[in-house]
């Protein structure tokens, strides 16, 4: 009921803000040209976030008279998210909130997750780093660079419809069903809320990308995600931290690789914007001459849909892995690593490999790219 609650609110939510876009446009919308990274064939709100709130504090007001026993930490949880999704919201009506403001905002919430919550990362599974982390400042100053990064990680996979929003919900199902497990109320209910609220939201988002969940939406989510990986950990030893690893190493991996890309073999500031990320590679082979040869919007917004599925494939694969072996660190380290090795392979696989020629735009003067 609660999942299907936030749901619905989410999507009546949306439904307005798509409806009644006339009235906030000049604040909420998200033009064709405002960036590298941008693939949509006309104006969109970029404020889904706000429906996903609207559903998270919709679904608060039903455990008032439902689940008393988990409304405090539920509330918690929802007022630790308030920095980062002001943060990005704010961002998304002004284009005045710089990223290393939001990175900050994203590791205040990050502490009061760990105030509130004892939201702490305080093992790895690796000997010497779990020997430093028995001083709380240091694995309380581990747990705000670590939950910052993935909120700020989430925010940078999020480039074409769909992408964030599934990776979210399947990683929510296996929060979800790991805490079913483990008989975790709170956990359980915190992961069907989220998944609720996003998959109320996905449905106007793709495939034809009617909203996106602009700074606010994919830091508010990115938050949540990176929390509740947190604390699956920190309430039950018996769960591999690896399990979180692994769950959350797509867009943790694709941060990564950016940063040396950008500052190494590009020698930019790591957090100036791209076209270079590996969703946007996947469109530009599959799709690109194919988006620019023809006009049609609704050809374009179809192009653009196509880009999401590959990536649900991949993680869909890491999810079904993560949770049948949420408790094995050996599988977990493995496949976190093999993912790792996939991603690099694939990028340079793109970059380089003579690609059939309709996956392949060519440039002014004759060559691939």
């Amino acid at each position: 009921m609660i999942l299907l609650l936030s749901l619905l609110v989410a999507f009546f939510v949306c439904f307005l803000l798509v409806r009644f876009n006339s009235l906030h446009a000049h604040l909420s919308n998200d033009h064709t040209d405002a960036g590298p990274q941008k693939f949509h064939s006309q104006p969109t709100p970029r404020v889904g976030g706000l429906a996903i709130a609207m559903g998270l504090l919709a679904a608060y007001f039903y455990l008032i008279y439902t689940h008393a026993s988990i409304l405090r930490e539920f509330g918690y949880l929802l007022l630790a998210a308030i920095p980062a999704f002001a943060g990005g919201l704010i961002e998304d009506l002004t284009k005045k909130v710089s990223v290393t403001k939001r990175l900050v905002l994203s590791m205040i919430s990050a502490g009061f997750g760990a105030w509130l919550l004892n939201a702490v990362v305080t093992h790895l599974g690796v000997a010497p780093l779990d020997w430093l982390l028995q001083w709380p400042i240091v694995a309380i100053a581990l747990t705000l660079f670590a939950v910052g990064g993935v909120v700020n990680a989430v925010n940078i996979i999020d480039g074409f419809n769909g992408v964030v929003g599934g990776f979210a919900c399947l990683m929510l199902l296996a929060i979800a069903a790991v805490s079913f497990e483990l008989q975790d109320s709170f956990l359980l209910t915190a992961a069907l809320v989220m998944l609720g609220a996003v998959f109320g939201f996905l449905v106007w988002n793709y495939p034809y990308g009617k909203i996106f969940l602009g700074d606010g939406g994919s830091y508010l989510v990115g938050f949540w995600l990176a929390e509740l990986a947190v604390l699956v950990v920190a309430r039950h030893s018996e769960v591999s931290p690896w399990f979180a690893a692994l769950l959350l190493v797509h867009p943790v991996c694709e941060t990564f690789f950016s940063v040396y890309r950008r500052k190494y073999l590009q020698g930019k500031s790591p957090w100036d914007p791209d076209g270079l990320h590996l969703h946007t590679l996947v469109f530009r082979r599959l799709n690109h001459t194919r988006w620019h040869m023809n006009s049609n919007v609704h050809h374009k917004v179809l192009c653009n849909s196509m880009t999401a599925p590959y990536f649900w494939i991949m993680k869909a694969l890491t999810v079904s892995v993560a949770v049948c072996f949420w408790d094995n660190s050996l599988v977990l380290i493995t496949f976190t690593g093999l993912f790792v090795y996939f991603y690099i392979w694939i990028y340079w696989r793109i970059v380089r490999f003579k690609a059939p020629r309709w996956m392949i735009k060519r440039n002014n003067y004759g060559g691939r790219i």
